[in-house]
């Protein structure tokens, strides 16, 4: 028998209990949908439609998938970044085609919506599903059902699938650039100091901007430092521009800002040491090293297997400025002069500063704008004196007076460089 022993009362409630756990146990496993991917057809070739899109929505029309990446860092898997209703899509399939042989398989796909969804419906999200054994594929459809035809489906490559060196040290991701964006002069200087810092590539998100910043991204992208994708996430949902669903009800905050963050930080993962997440009005500046690559490595001794390193952010407000660096030949182009404002605001008792961050990419499985949601590794919180977060934007303490201020220089240090690279890129871009 299986359950024996004493006749009590209580030993048969327990034999009870147990035999009906094992039985519901049981099965829940062969109802679950397997993970493992399952032959569903065979072809002599892949001939479904290569998505060209950055967002691409599926028939469901709640569904809009960003790009698929290969990740092995725990298993072979598909992880595609995308953009989903939090309640709504319920259930999504990976459909791999696999050459030579031609076999289509299907994997039930795990769709994990991430956690700072601040209120709105629309949230980014993982679509993780397990790859066929014995085949790499190079593309993936994502599908509502397991049953279809693959060549009516938009077929997505899957990035990352080939190991690459570090070709670089640094890349900035900022998202999103919205708006029709203007503030030319700040921009141009913030790239400036990124590459002052290190920084050999930075990627925007870009929704619009005016024709003038047209001109100048033109001017760093074929100068080989800016890569842009275009993100038009308005055409596809009710975009807000704040963080919150309680301070605008649309579909999804900030234009997606954290749906872009993600994407930047796997579309980098194998082809930069370090990714940088911070705004076009922020930069990340050492108060103790000449640049980022010494910070890093000081940092990274520190602080043995910590892959997240978040700087406080601290506003350096626009309304306060110095006559120093009045540049004549900069007052027509629009948007703020940083190196006119040093004074910043004073630390507030009971508001904590939001950080930016500094991240080895390949520790990273899901982000926000302050902080990482999951990571292999320690994060640490680098010490203000270390470095900060250099934000010149409209104050968020705007009833103190001047005095109340903190005067604080440290980005003169690097007045030099930075004017003369300002000054080549104005002249070289006819502003």
């Amino acid at each position: 028998m299986l359950c024996g022993g004493k006749k009590s009362y209580f030993a048969a409630m327990v034999c009870i209990i147990t035999v009906t756990s094992m039985v519901t146990v049981s099965y829940l496993r062969f109802q679950r949908p397997s993970r493992q991917p399952k032959i569903v057809q065979e072809h002599s070739e892949c001939r479904g439609k290569t998505a060209n899109s950055t967002i691409t929505p599926l028939k469901d029309n709640r569904t809009f998938i960003i790009s698929p990446y290969f990740d092995d860092r725990e298993s072979k898997v598909t992880r595609v970044i995308g953009i989903v209703h939090h309640e709504d899509v319920k259930q999504l399939y990976c459909w791999f085609c696999c050459q030579p042989n031609g076999k289509i398989y299907v994997s039930n796909a795990e769709i994990d919506v991430h956690s700072d969804r601040f209120g709105f419906p629309y949230g980014a999200a993982d679509i993780v599903c397990l790859e066929p054994e014995n085949c790499d594929p190079t593309h993936v459809s994502i599908h509502q059902s397991a049953h279809g035809n693959i060549d009516q489906l938009p077929r997505f490559e899957i990035k990352n699938r080939k190991p690459e060196p570090f070709p670089v040290d640094f890349t900035v991701c900022i998202s999103a650039m919205f708006g029709n964006y203007n503030n030319v002069l700040q921009f141009i200087q913030s790239m400036e100091m990124y590459k002052i810092l290190g920084a050999q590539r930075v990627v925007i998100y870009k929704n619009n901007c005016s024709h003038l910043m047209e001109k100048v991204l033109k001017f760093y992208i074929e100068e080989g430092t800016a890569e842009i994708i275009p993100w038009p996430i308005n055409s596809h949902l009710r975009v807000s521009s704040t963080w919150h669903f309680q301070q605008d009800a649309k579909d999804i905050g900030y234009y997606g800002q954290i749906t872009a963050l993600n994407d930047c930080i796997y579309r980098n993962m194998r082809r930069s040491k370090f990714v940088v997440l911070n705004d076009a009005d922020e930069i990340i500046l050492p108060l103790k090293h000449p640049n980022w690559k010494t910070m890093m490595s000081s940092l990274q001794d520190q602080n043995p297997g910590t892959g997240i390193f978040l700087f406080e952010n601290h506003i350096f407000p626009e309304t306060f400025s110095t006559h120093m660096f009045n540049i004549s030949s900069w007052n027509t182009v629009p948007g703020v002069n940083i190196l006119q404002h040093v004074h910043r605001e004073p630390d507030r008792k009971y508001v904590i500063n939001p950080r930016k961050m500094i991240v080895d990419p390949q520790k990273v499985i899901q982000t926000s704008v302050h902080s990482v949601l999951r990571a292999y590794g320690n994060s640490v919180n680098v010490p203000m004196d270390i470095a900060l977060v250099y934000h010149c934007r409209k104050p968020l303490q705007g009833d103190l007076p001047r005095e109340s201020l903190i005067r604080d220089t440290s980005l003169w240090i690097y007045n030099s460089s930075l004017i003369k690279n300002v000054n080549k890129v104005l002249s070289q871009t006819l502003l």
